[in-house]
């Protein structure tokens, strides 16, 4: 599987664009700048399926409509997070002058798999940045939302954040491969080896 990043949105978002020999591609993360996207799927000839949310905070998901509405694909995201795309002061856009409410077309749950041809990622539910926060998982790739950066974790202290349950979930992902690469909601990518020292202290 290939990955593409955009860095998208005043926030610098990660978009990724993941996508197979054929064209056939997810978009997950369209967290703004709907032309740009569009310019990078149109530029390497790609075939958008579906749009999968790692989570419903209004960085990870303002383009995610009008790129819906572009390539006529659904939207997917975790059934925890679902409501919060309808709510714009739980998806915190009305905090930044720009309100945003849609529906997403499919819930997602732990264990779901998202197939791209004869590559699939596999939904594993990680709470803790919000209760519905998800990364996906395709061998050696893990795209991970806001779970965890490089030398650093997500977020909690937004309505819906559990610092508990972050851990929770960081400590599974570790148990991954330490050959893991892992794409971040934001910054570079890293991987689970790189990350076991510097996450050390909330072990």
């Amino acid at each position: 599987m290939n990955v593409e990043r955009l860095v998208v949105g005043d926030l610098e978002t990660n978009c990724y664009l993941l996508y197979i020999d054929d064209g056939r591609c997810i978009v997950v993360d369209a967290g703004g700048d709907e032309e740009r996207i569009a310019t990078a799927i149109e530029r390497k000839g790609l075939s958008p399926i579906a749009i999968v949310l790692t989570h419903s905070h209004f960085d990870h998901i303002l383009a995610a409509p009008a790129i819906r509405d572009r390539y006529r694909i659904p939207i997917l995201i975790h059934e925890s997070d679902a409501a919060n795309l309808n709510d714009p002061q739980s998806n915190f856009s009305a905090l930044f002058d720009e309100p945003i409410s849609f529906k997403a077309d499919k819930t997602l749950v732990e264990g779901d798999v998202v197939e791209l041809g004869d590559e699939s990622l596999t939904v594993l539910h990680t709470p803790g940045h919000s209760s519905g926060s998800i990364c996906l998982l395709s061998e050696d790739i893990l795209i991970a939302g806001d779970l965890i950066f490089k030398a650093g974790i997500g977020r909690t202290d937004l309505p819906d954040g559990n610092y508990k349950d972050l851990v929770s979930s960081i400590e599974r992902i570790l148990k991954l491969p330490d050959s893991t690469v892992v794409f971040p909601g934001h910054g570079p990518r890293t991987s689970i080896g790189s990350e076991r020292a510097s996450l050390e202290e909330i072990r």
